[in-house]
């Protein structure tokens, strides 16, 4: 027949000044000459029958020799105090180990993992390719440079040439007298609008790809301008090829290495550039392409994140496909890609950029620039000049604090290598020629060939990782808990 615990026991031994008077005189063991407190609460009326058995056979080992009476083996004092210090001195590592853990979870740690997957195939990445030289200076009509001219730099404010523009004319009579015929506004009726610097006037004065792109192939096969879709930036108008815009499905690629990729021949059309007069902000010195590499689901932000492609060579780009995974707060401080932004759907690094740059424009100058998104009306020439591009400038300044971009928790790049041999050579220069009706000189000014390619059929996964779980405090602190008590403690007899 069971009993209760507390059966055998006088009443003022378990309430009221009897059991504070005990559990004094039990603690006070610890003490010199403490062995009595412990004989005397051992030795109270209904205690000594049972408070001893319990104490002798209790699993703290440390608390039954601390409590050890001289009658006792081991009992003497200097035993006792040693058990008293191992005790504390165990119990202390336990506290200090545990709060260092807890210490540690609360940092919130994390760790990477790198690790390559092999594909049967992969999708084959958006390439945006523009133009160095946004407008083309023999499309110009007496209208745009009326209205463009001065933004331009073609014009002083009094809308008369600069004579700095005629005199880089010199070495082409034929188009020295068309730029003088063209700025002679003395009998011109000037349009009453002015479409501002849009979509539609760089569109139509930017260099049309059916005029730029000799040759295209994708994996061995033919391409054309139907393959690539238009798409604006800094640039002007630039032109993405596999897109997937249009419910036009996405490339694919089945080998990596040359000829697995996009191939294209490109005439630059040094001829039609902008006469450069001097220096400013807007002003390129280079002869080229920009090119950027991105997923479908970014914009292209070209003019920070593309590399540049020179006429006169061929330029091998491989690449491998990045998929980077990363921890929300408070472990990292990515943010949802699903977190669309005002103007973009997916939220991206690039996107967050333009958005905020267009929110800026918008806000500062009532007008939004060409590569700009939304629905505000165009800048004029003027609010470009005086308003939109310097607020750039000034947004760029103060980036940090204005236009704080974090990273997408999921993300997908490109890493590239490139390499660029010489064209043409000596025995193809006589056929393209042929081929093209041009110079050699021509061809080396301004044709370019750019092969773009997976280095192999593998993609790289980079995840962050929690480092440090609940599971692995929980698991922590028991492990502690249990080797401080069941063997710290001195597990004899």
């Amino acid at each position: 027949m069971s009993r209760s615990r507390g059966a055998g026991l006088p009443a003022a031994a378990l309430s009221g000044p009897g059991r504070f008077r005990m559990a004094r005189e039990v603690a006070a063991a610890g003490q010199p000459g403490g062995d009595r407190g412990c004989e005397r609460a051992l030795q109270r009326p209904g205690v000594a029958r049972r408070g001893r058995p319990s104490l002798s056979r209790a699993k703290l080992h440390g608390l039954r020799h601390m409590c050890a009476g001289r009658t006792a083996a081991g009992g003497s004092f200097q035993r006792r105090a040693l058990w008293v210090l191992a005790f504390c001195t165990s119990l202390g590592l336990l506290l200090s180990w545990s709060s260092n853990r807890l210490l540690y979870w609360l940092s919130f740690p994390s760790h990477t993992r790198v690790h390559r997957e092999w594909s049967r195939q992969l999708p084959f990445p958006a390439v945006t390719v523009c133009n160095n030289n946004p407008l083309r200076f023999p499309r110009l009509s007496k209208g745009d440079l009326y209205y463009a001219g001065h933004w331009l730099g073609l014009l002083l404010p009094n809308r008369t040439a600069r004579p700095l523009v005629s005199e880089l004319l010199r070495g082409d009579e034929p188009r020295r007298q068309w730029f003088r015929k063209l700025a002679d506004f003395r009998l011109f009726l000037p349009p009453r609008h002015f479409e501002g610097i849009s979509a539609a006037f760089m569109d139509r004065l930017g260099h049309q790809l059916e005029d730029m792109l000799l040759s295209c192939k994708y994996r061995g096969e033919l391409c054309g301008p139907h393959n690539f879709s238009s798409v604006f930036t800094k640039y002007g108008k630039c032109y993405m090829f596999n897109s997937g815009e249009d419910g036009k499905p996405l490339l694919t690629t089945v080998k990596g290495g040359t000829g697995n990729g996009l191939e294209i021949m490109l005439d630059i059309q040094q001829d039609e550039y902008l006469p450069i007069w001097g220096e400013t902000e807007e002003t390129t010195f280079e002869a080229g392409v920009k090119v950027q590499i991105h997923s479908q689901s970014e914009p292209p932000f070209i003019q920070e994140l593309g590399f540049g492609v020179a006429p006169g060579f061929q330029t091998f780009v491989a690449t491998q496909e990045q998929r980077l995974t990363y921890l929300p707060p408070p472990w990292g401080e990515c943010r949802s890609s699903e977190m669309g932004l005002d103007f973009f759907p997916v939220y991206s690094i690039t996107a967050c950029r333009i958005d905020c740059e267009t929110r800026y424009i918008v806000e500062n100058c009532n007008c939004r620039m060409v590569h700009m998104p939304g629905d505000a009306p165009f800048c004029t020439p003027e609010q470009h000049k005086e308003c939109a591009e310097p607020a750039l400038g000034l947004l760029a300044e103060k980036d940090s604090n204005y236009c704080l971009c974090r990273t997408p928790c999921n993300l997908t790049r490109y890493n590239k290598e490139l390499s660029m041999v010489k064209i043409p050579s000596k025995t193809s220069a006589k056929y393209l020629e042929k081929k093209f009706n041009k110079s050699e000189k021509y061809i080396s000014e301004n044709i370019l060939v750019l092969d773009i390619f997976f280095e192999a059929l593998n993609y790289e996964t980079i995840e962050q990782k929690k480092a440090y779980e609940v599971a692995a405090l929980l698991g922590k602190s028991h492990c502690y808990t249990n080797f401080h008590i069941s063997e710290g403690m001195g597990r004899r007899e």
